[in-house]
């Protein structure tokens, strides 16, 4: 219950933000280029945006398994070795996710204390440095759910992306439809 609202949260959050940006940029070049004008706040608001899109997208990166990582020699050990360096893995995560957390906190309340405004729009900075804590969080939340998954054997290791097992699989299934298309067009004799 509580995963299916965060993913769906999640997901539409990151799909917002990415819309936003995309959105926000499109408008500002037109002005630019076309009306000889611009809005003076947009790149300062694209950049608060993208910082919030990474930040989200580190737990889904997590969650959908799109990190890349180097684990060939991982790969050598038996399961049972990779499920203990898949939980080291996650526990310095989880320790990485703290110190952002507790470092974002602090950074959130000092500029609420302070109750300083950004550069160049009307918005405040404790509510731009706000994504940090709540990144974080999400983040170790992700790895936690790794970690469970990889104590209960539902999972060896932390997942990581394989695109050089992802460009083998893409040409083999391309030579594939290649030998079906010239099979297909080759007459019967």
């Amino acid at each position: 219950m509580i995963s299916t609202v965060v993913n769906r949260l999640e997901e539409g959050i990151i799909a917002l933000l990415l819309a936003a940006m995309t959105s926000l940029t499109f408008v500002n070049v037109v002005m630019r280029y076309v009306f000889n004008s611009g809005l003076t706040w947009a790149l300062e608001i694209t950049e608060f945006l993208f910082a919030w899109l990474i930040l989200f997208g580190m737990s889904y990166g997590v969650k959908v398994g799109s990190h890349i990582g180097v684990d060939a020699l991982v790969r050598l050990f038996p399961n049972s070795v990779q499920r203990v360096i898949g939980l080291i893995v996650v526990a310095a995560g989880i320790l990485y996710s703290s110190w952002l957390i507790i470092g974002g906190w602090e950074l959130v309340s000092f500029n609420h204390m302070l109750e300083m405004e950004a550069e160049d729009s009307p918005v405040m900075l404790w509510f731009v440095y706000l994504i940090m804590p709540v990144g974080a969080a999400l983040l170790a939340f992700r790895l936690a759910q790794v970690g469970w998954r990889i104590i209960t054997g539902k999972q060896v290791g932390f997942n990581l992306a394989d695109e050089a097992r992802e460009a083998i699989d893409q040409l083999g299934a391309s030579i594939a439809d290649d030998d079906k298309s010239a099979t297909a067009s080759t007459p019967k004799s």
